[in-house]
């Protein structure tokens, strides 16, 4: 048996290529092909999310396929992503995900894994850092779900379109994640890895410290491939595949 990690799919009614995609691969978990015993999802499933109120046909179609795949014996767990980061206990409940908080340590085949999503990693991005904290803020979420749909879908479009302008005129290092921060959760959470995604640059980089290596993993985001990483008692694989 093995584990499962993916992120950054970034699913909408506009990429429907993905969504086939994603609806194949987890066809392929339901039959056993790939046999897992679990899956995580790092953030980001969607490309933004509004409200678990939200009656998007394709929110209910991921949620069945995912009740199905819990239904088939495959654990699924969820990390909030910066895009989907309103995704609440009612979709959750639909889809028969559990919720994990930001960042979680899980024990794997004798390896202790920190899985995050990967933004709260991107420290020299100083404005992100203060939009990201803005819109965490419990009375601003609360305020925000309260608005209609209608309004809510206009700020997540507009917010959208915004950081894509704001994110093209930042250079590539700022946006990476810093390697202080990176070295802090290691020696925090005392972690042999860690997986996330947020970046959209699939790597395995060694890092040594105290004389020892440790592995950060980095997953791509799901734009013409997709990409998981792979963890047995044998190895811990970054697996690209087709749609």
């Amino acid at each position: 048996m093995c584990t499962l990690f993916i992120a950054d799919l970034h699913l909408s009614e506009h990429e429907p290529a993905i969504t086939a995609g994603f609806l194949r691969f987890l066809r392929f978990l339901r039959e056993d092909t790939i046999q897992a015993d679990s899956l995580y999802i790092l953030g980001d499933l969607f490309d933004y999310w509004i409200g678990d109120d939200d009656n998007n046909p394709l929110h209910h179609e991921i949620a069945a396929a995912l009740k199905i795949l819990k239904k088939q014996g495959v654990t699924c767990y969820f990390i909030h992503g910066n895009r989907d980061f309103l995704i609440g206990s009612r979709f959750a409940e639909e889809s028969g995900m559990i919720l994990l908080p930001q960042e979680k340590i899980v024990e794997l085949y004798g390896k202790r894994v920190l899985i995050l999503h990967g933004d709260t990693l991107c420290t020299d991005d100083e404005g992100y850092q203060q939009y990201r904290k803005r819109v965490h803020t419990p009375w601003i979420q609360r305020l925000f779900l309260l608005l209609p749909l209608f309004i809510r879908q206009k700020i997540a479009e507009k917010m959208r379109a915004n950081s894509q302008s704001v994110n093209s005129r930042k250079s590539e290092a700022i946006m990476d994640v810093n390697q202080q921060a990176v070295i802090d959760v290691f020696e925090r959470y005392q972690a042999d890895w860690v997986i996330h995604g947020h970046t959209h640059r699939p790597a395995v980089h060694e890092i040594s410290l105290h004389n020892k290596i440790y592995y950060r993993g980095v997953l791509g985001a799901w734009h013409h491939q997709g990409s998981m990483f792979k963890v047995t008692g044998e190895s811990t694989d970054l697996i690209f595949f087709p749609f």
